[in-house]
Order: structure tokens, then sequence, then C-alpha cells
């Protein structure tokens, strides 16, 4: 029947096809997902019913690809997913419900427990931090960069659509406890259940096959509590601070006092491992749900490093240098987000395992990899450290790579691949001209990382289309030419365009194939606020001429159309949807707020704000999206793909025109159950 699921998402295949995009992405992290009531602890996961009831959804709408954000784990104050850790999973997007059941898991946790978790999302005592457990790195959130803004304490009375990080965070804690003293119990059983027996095979064998991170992450946490700050810089000076990047002489006691630290919390070493576990076999259930859903699963390759990780693997990093954000278009006054740096001495030795070793992690969990700020593996831009005003420093930053014979950075000059004379010094060492020049020698070496990574995913199997690099407004050649020696593309967040500037980056007539059209993106307003904006600044009319211009079927339909337009800003949104489609590119990334028409934001970067990370997805989703979108207030897409489809007729004009009537019969989503 017209617009069941089967005839609704083939013809959406279909004209994806015909308009030659390979990847239709919806965007949102794992606190946006939507929950059952009986599992709704205050916090969304991709690995529960109600996520993975989400996920269907988002396939019958015609999605074929899903991008998480960064899944590490989070401390209790600080949900930024940017903030996350690198190799140890969050478990806080562990799925509950299933642990009450007794297949795979052998009923550790009572239904009980469970009602007490979902309870607590109504507000009550969060908890007490417990010493040497996971709440001891409570408060690794207090280094927090820019970049993921640390929220207060979560208020009650938040409406349902907001995560509430602490709460979640807390009842999680409380549950999980719970769950490993069941396990702890029926393992030690004269004759333990066949379930829980696998149970711990499984976790012996995690933890010898994890073994490379698994220690070190588990120690960090009983040390925070010890010294009673969750960053171990602020720390009381003593070998705990360099366990892992011990100064000369230290070696040996060093190695002791990790023997020492492993043995006295040798218990919580193994809940935590077992907490892990849970975390990756939901993780890897999850693939197979998004795999039989006709979905690819993409995770967030983080620029950033997170305390755990700065401490556990600190003999890898620069000491007097940090990353952060130069001056942009975006932020004029740059961003101090305070991030390690690898230590370019060991690019080729340890600290390129350790890359290597992220990256094979990430795409044993994912079929493709968003790469956050591809900047920072190719010509990071950093600042000194010890700097009394981290704004002034990283204003005053220069380019790792990038910086011969500066005054004011004479240690960089060691590192320089670019020559003097490659340089263009009447500009702004942020400029994407600073650099004029390169040979093909210097561009391997730039492209070390990048390479490394591309390697690693063909390796797997994978294809162009299944990494997605974030380059935004800036571009420098180092970039340009690492990332186009693989034909890789970069991003074009719409909504920024400058159509007063007919060479803007983000103007989508400048698509390649390999390119990622959006937008909007989680760090940017939603198109729903954008409009209002632009009708405020009187900006509406800009808009539909130039919309119509890329859309227009035919050349004298391009005035009316324009009218049409700037008369009506549900249709203006459509048409800003449907230049995504029609640009050319081959990867159109939809952040959720866009799917659902919402206004209010998900992140502000630089802002420290209750709100930020916790925006969800509708908890009458289905609803809410048929409701918006038959008013024009969401994407429709049907209507989106119509309207791209006659703007690129061309020699298949018929067979197009044909197929964008059929989309325009279509309801904007299937019916409900089907």
């Amino acid at each position: 029947m017209p617009g069941d699921d089967g005839s609704h998402r083939a013809l959406m295949t279909e004209a994806l096809q015909a308009l030659q995009v390979k990847r239709l992405v919806l965007a949102l992290h794992d606190p946006s997902f939507p929950s059952d009531p009986q599992e709704e602890i205050g916090r969304g996961s991709p690995y529960t019913a109600g996520g993975q009831r989400f996920l269907k959804f988002a396939a019958s709408l015609g999605f074929n690809a899903i991008q998480l954000g960064p899944q590490g784990e989070l401390s209790s104050d600080n949900p930024s997913p940017y903030d996350g850790a690198l190799f140890a999973r969050s478990t806080l997007s562990i799925a509950l419900a299933p642990l009450t059941e007794p297949g795979r898991w052998g009923q550790l946790l009572s239904p009980e427990a469970l009602a007490e978790a979902v309870a607590a999302r109504e507000g009550g005592d969060p908890g007490a931090p417990r010493a040497g457990g996971a709440e001891a790195g409570g408060s690794a959130a207090s280094a927090g960069s820019a970049r993921g803004s640390v929220p207060p304490a979560t208020p009650r009375g938040r409406r349902p659509e907001r995560a509430r990080h602490g709460v979640a965070w807390a009842a999680q804690q409380r549950a999980l406890r719970s769950a490993w003293a069941t396990f702890k119990a029926a393992r030690a059983a004269a004759s333990p259940h066949p379930t829980i027996a696998a149970l711990a095979a499984r976790l012996t064998a995690f933890r010898r096959h994890q073994a490379g991170w698994l220690t070190r992450d588990a120690l960090y946490d009983p040390l925070c509590a010890r010294h009673g700050n969750g960053h171990f810089l602020h720390w009381p000076e003593s070998i705990d601070r360099r366990l892992f990047a011990p100064d000369r002489g230290e070696e040996v006691a060093c190695l002791a006092r990790v023997r020492e630290l492993s043995a006295e919390h040798a218990e919580w070493v193994e809940e935590h491992a077992f907490r892990q576990l849970i975390a990756h076999e939901q993780h890897a259930a999850l693939r197979e749900v998004t795999g039989a859903l006709g979905l690819r699963l993409y995770g967030d390759l983080q620029i950033g490093m997170p305390p755990r990780d700065h401490w556990a693997y600190n003999a890898l990093l620069m000491r007097a240098y940090r990353m952060g954000a130069p001056p942009s278009r975006t932020n004029p006054l740059g961003q101090p987000w305070g991030y390690p740096v690898l230590d370019p001495d060991q690019l080729r030795g340890a600290a390129g395992g350790f890359f290597r070793a992220r990256i094979e992690k990430a795409l044993e969990a994912y079929d493709g990899l968003r790469v956050d700020h591809p900047h920072g593996l190719v010509d990071p831009w950093v600042y000194l450290d010890e700097a009394p005003d981290p704004g002034e420093a990283v204003r005053a930053g220069a380019r790792l790579f990038s910086s011969p014979r500066l005054p004011d950075h004479p240690a960089l000059s060691r590192f320089a691949l670019a020559a003097p004379f490659q340089l263009d010094r009447s500009l702004p060492r942020h400029a994407d001209a600073w650099v004029t020049s390169l040979s093909p020698t210097q561009v391997d070496q730039y492209a070390l990382l990048v390479d490394s990574l591309v390697s690693a995913a063909r390796a797997r199997g994978r294809e162009k289309a299944d990494l997605a690099f974030e380059v935004l407004s800036t571009l420098p050649l180092p970039v340009r030419a690492s990332l186009e020696r693989h034909g890789l593309g970069r991003f074009r967040v719409t909504q920024k365009a400058n159509l007063r500037d007919p060479l803007d980056v983000y103007r989508s007539e400048h698509a390649v194939a390999a390119d990622w059209m959006m937008v909007s993106t989680h760090d940017t307003p939603s198109l729903w606020q954008v409009l209002d904006r632009w009708r405020t600044e009187g900006a509406l009319e800009a808009q539909a001429a130039y919309l119509a211009e890329r859309l227009a079927p035919q050349e004298d339909q391009v005035a009316s159309l324009a009218r049409a337009f700037s008369r009506d800003p549900m249709l203006l949104a459509r048409a800003k949807f449907a230049d995504l489609f029609a640009s050319g590119a081959a990867h159109v990334s939809i952040f959720f707020a866009d799917l659902f028409g919402m206004k209010e934001p998900y992140n502000q970067p630089g802002t420290v704000s209750d709100a930020n990370w916790s925006l969800r997805v509708p908890p009458d989703y289905q609803r809410h999206y048929t409701l918006h979108a038959s008013r024009g207030a969401a994407l429709d897409l049907p209507r989106v793909l119509a309207m791209a489809l006659r703007a690129r007729g061309g020699a298949m004009r018929e067979d197009r025109a044909a197929l964008a009537d059929k989309l325009m019969a279509l309801p904007a989503a299937p019916p409900a159950g089907v």
C-alpha cells in the first residue's frame, strides 16, 4: 500500500540513488535517544529498547546511516562527549533492562533495582561518591575545555526532552554496583549457573584482550578519590601523577606502585572490567541491530584527550604545549581547549602506535568514523601550556609543523616540515594560505596520521564514504593536501554560507561528490532557530533568491520560486534541505533537531550551561514528527527529495519528474506500527 514501510523506504532509496547520494545520515548522541518509560533513567542510549525502536523509525524514514557522538566513559559532572575516555566505553549508556532478564546476563539486576533507577529521574539524592569506585573520577571536569563546557548540577523539574546527566549518572552507578554484587555472589557459588559461568569466562577473556588500556583506566578512579581531585595535575606532588610517565630514575618505583595499587584495588579493577564488558557487548549487539535495519553506524574519533587518558599516556605527549582552535570566522577569539598533543618525536614510534590502537578499536566498533577536527592530526594549532591567560596564549599560538623561526615559539622550529620560504608571513599564522607550497615528500610527512587512519580503514574493507572529516571554515594547505591524496572531502554547513561572497566555502554550488552536506551540526543552532533569526534580520529574501537559483527546474521559474520561498518560511526551510541533496555531494547529514523541527540548541560552544548536551528526541517522536512534518515545520523528506529531483532533472528529467510525483504522494513517515 502507498506509504507503508516497504514502498516508502524503497522510494526514498530510489530517490537517493537518482540524486547520487550514497549516505543519508541521522546524527544524534547517546543522551538524546528516547527511552521506554520502564527504562527511563533521565538519559537516553542506543542500547535500550526505546533507543532501538527509534533506530527502526529512522530507517523507515529513509536514513541509511546513524552518526553517534563519542561514546567514551564520562565523569559525574561533565556530560560533554568530547571529554569522554578514548578507550573505556561510557557505562552510563548501558541499558539496565536487559540485565534484569535471565538470558545472556543471568538476571544480574532485580526488577526492583531497575524501578529504583527509573524513579530517581524525578529527583532526589544524586548519591554520594564511593571512595575507590567509579564515582571517584567525578570531578574530572574541573579541567574541562571550552569546547566541552561543564554544566552545574542538574536542577529538578526538567522537561522530559532534556537529559539529566547527574541524576542518571548516580542512578546508573547504584544499579551497576548491584549487578556486580549479584554476579560476584553467583560466581562464588559451589556450582555456578551455566549463564554465570559463561559470563565469568567472557570477563576473563575480555580482561586479557583489553589489558593494554583496561588496568590503567581502572586505577585512575581510586587515585582521584585518594587525592581528592578528578584531574591528576591537581593532585599533590608524588609519583602517582607520573605512574606511566616516570621521570628518569623513577621507573622501578612507578612499576612497583602500579603493582601495589592493582593489588590494593583488585576488586574495583575487576568490577571496572565487568562494567566495560557489559558496555562492549551491548555495543556489539547494537551493531547487529543496525546491520539488520540497513543502517551503517558511524562513531566519532574525537581530537581531545580527557584527564584520565592524559595521565595514562602522558609519556607520549608534549609537555610545554596544548592544542586549541585558532581564531576563525566562527570563533574570532580562538578556543583554548587545553587538549594534550602527541609528541612529534614519537609519531613514528610509541605515539603512532597509540594512535593506531585507537583507530583499530574504533574501526572494530563502527562501520564508519567522523574524524573530529582533522587539523589536529595534520598540523595542530598549539599554544604554551603555562601561559597566565589561555585566551591570549591561543591567539598567539602557532601551527605545530609549520612554524620555523618564530621568535615567540623557538621550540617549534625543530618540528617544522614547511621551510621558511614556503610561508607567507604577511598573513596571520592561522590563515589558510600561511603555507604556500609543499613538495610530495612534505605532504607525506604532514599526512602521517591521516594515512595511518585511511590505511587501517581500507584494511578492514571500509570505503571513502565511511570516513567523514570535520573540516569546517578553515582548510590550510597541509590539511587540504593530506585529504586530497585520498579523495576525501570537507563539511559544508549551509546555514553558515555568506550569500554576499560567491567564493564562500559553505555555499552548496562549491560541493563535490566527496563532501558532506548539512544545514546544522551539534554545535550550531537548528535550521528552525536560524529561520527565526533570518526573519528578524530581514534575510529571508536573500535566502529565497539564492535557493531559487539553485532549485528552480527552469530558468524562467526562478523569480516566481523566489517569491514563493520568501512568502513561506516553511517552504524556504524545505528548499534549504533540498539544496543539500541537489548539491552533487554524495553524503548528507541531518542533525536530529532539524529532523523534528526543534528550536532548542543541543550545544552552544564556549558556554557553560546545564542545557548543553541535554536535548533529546521527543518521547512521542512519531506523533510529534508526523504532526510537525505535515505542517512543514519539520524535515519532510519525501517532499524535500522531490524538490531536489526536479532541480536536477537533466537528461533524465522525465524519469525524475515521475519519481518526484510518487514522492509527493507519500506521507512524511510510514504509518505507526508498520
